[in-house]
């Protein structure tokens, strides 16, 4: 067994660039600093899947390598934006690709931790994306981390915005939600791999 820990990240838009995958970006490498192994799913391959149908079994690449990566998983980080006030058709169209998972040893999220993170832009759907993605996980049999994280990018432009210069969070209190949910991701999975 490898020593490091697989972390597999899931979320962002279509749009290139979008403030949800960059956040899960900075969360895999807070995971990576601890010494995790990762992997993202970003929005330009969660696009490619094809729309969730339980009733079509045909091959998609797309599929597949989500759900290779999920089966080998030790933790998972999973962002959405908030939508309308609940997680957008995008991670959950992911997410119910997984349904292929639910017959392994090891179903869906089971055994793993799962940090979430939702980006909303005004707090009133931020609530409400973060309980239905959190519930989602429940759903899956995941273990939510104790921190989630949400970010509100229309509070952040009267400040300057979310991320600086160099990309990084611009607010210490919002770096300081990612790096504590990624750091218990990553202990939590280590705990579980010595623990099998």
């Amino acid at each position: 067994m490898d020593a490091a820990p697989f972390i597999v990240g899931i979320g962002g838009t279509t749009r290139a660039g979008s403030t949800s995958e960059r956040v899960l970006a900075l969360a895999l490498a807070a995971a990576a600093a601890k010494g995790a192994r990762t992997e993202l799913f970003g929005g330009e391959h969660l696009a490619r899947l094809p729309l969730f149908n339980p009733e079509v079994t045909a091959v998609s690449p797309e599929r597949d390598a989500l759900n290779a990566a999920v089966r080998a998983a030790d933790g998972l980080i999973i962002a959405s934006p908030g939508y309308h006030g609940s997680v957008s058709g995008l991670v959950k169209n992911a997410l119910d690709s997984l349904e292929m998972l639910r017959d392994d040893p090891r179903p869906y999220f089971d055994g793993r931790a799962v940090g979430v993170i939702v980006t909303v832009d005004g707090w009133q759907a931020a609530g409400a994306t973060l309980g239905a993605l959190r519930a989602i996980v429940h759903a899956l049999r995941g273990w939510n981390t104790p921190m989630s994280v949400a970010l509100n990018a229309a509070a952040a432009r009267d400040t300057g915005g979310l991320f600086d210069g160099e990309g990084r969070l611009a607010d210490r209190r919002d770096a300081w939600q990612v790096q504590t949910m990624a750091g218990q991701v990553v202990a939590f999975a280590e705990v579980w791999r010595r623990g099998r």
